[in-house]
């Protein structure tokens, strides 16, 4: 009954989280004004997110072939995931902070950062890998295997988060002092400014909340493997598997997104446009990854 439970939730949540990563790629794809080199890196987030949800849905215990499958490729793709987070954290603190403009020239880096680092890890899990856990391919059985499983995903995930949130303290903490200085100057521009930090403030914390039970999970699995706590493996199948969906709602529907979407929407005919929800855009400026 609880497999039953579980596999539900699993895959219930990681179908949310494809179609929203999904939908943020769609709009990458179709919309060429948003090809812009700091949505470039949310598209690429999206796409590891989208993967990852999908291998999630995909994966057969009973099967061996499809659950190492399944293993691998969830593995891989949502390392990719936190891992892509942390460049859009880079990009935005060497252009805000440090006052670079060479982050376009960085992007092989980038990609060789994010791609390999995600396949030396998974590669490294294979030592003592066992892929049988309920209705999850992903974890492990064996005690080496869970020790592997730790130190290739839950410590560069941790990294992750630390080094996330060190970097959006420093933007968020120039920002607010540059915000004081320019006050006075102009209301709307402060309004706008304390918009952006609360947004950026969030981020860190999706992964957080993503994976702060299934780190809890993994740690009492490895000191207790005989005692499963059910309703932290529900939160910990559930946050996980949400992961995708709250990535794209932070970081892919921002400004331009909903602009490009609406514009859409204008070039239905009266007789369409009045079923669809309100297609007027304010006339408001949201800060992205761009030289402020």
């Amino acid at each position: 009954a609880h497999d039953r439970i579980l596999t539900a939730l699993n895959t219930g949540a990681s179908s949310l989280s494809f179609v929203g990563s999904g939908f943020i790629v769609l709009c990458y794809c179709l919309f060429k004004e948003l090809r812009k080199f700091s949505f470039k890196l949310v598209f690429f987030l999206a796409l590891s997110d989208m993967l990852c949800s999908f291998f999630s849905i995909v994966g057969d215990p009973s099967k061996g072939f499809f659950c190492s499958a399944q293993g691998y490729s969830t593995h891989f793709f949502c390392v990719a995931s936190f891992l892509w987070t942390t460049t859009i954290a880079f990009t935005l603190h060497r252009t805000v902070v440090q006052h670079k403009t060479d982050v376009e020239d960085l992007e092989a880096m980038f990609h060789l950062y994010v791609w390999g680092t995600s396949l030396v890890v998974t590669v490294v899990r294979s030592f003592g890998n066992d892929h049988r856990l309920g209705v999850w391919c992903w974890t492990q059985t064996g005690r080496t295997g869970k020790a592997v499983h730790f130190i290739t995903f839950y410590a560069p995930l941790w990294g992750a988060i630390l080094y996330n949130g060190f970097t959006y303290f420093q933007v968020i903490r120039m920002l607010n002092n540059a915000t004081r200085v320019a006050v006075g100057m102009s209301d709307r521009a402060y309004q706008f400014d304390m918009k952006a930090l609360n947004r950026w403030g969030y981020y860190p914390l999706i992964l957080i909340g993503s994976w702060a039970f299934g780190t809890i999970n993994r740690i009492h699995d490895f000191i207790e493997p005989g005692h499963k706590i059910f309703w932290l493996t529900f939160l910990d199948v559930g946050t996980a598997a949400l992961m995708g969906l709250f990535n794209s709602i932070a970081y892919g529907l921002n400004s331009s997104v909903r602009r490009a979407i609406h514009e859409r929407l204008d070039l239905f005919p009266d007789r369409f446009r009045k079923w669809l929800p309100n297609s007027k855009v304010r006339n408001q400026q949201e800060s992205e990854l761009v030289s402020l």
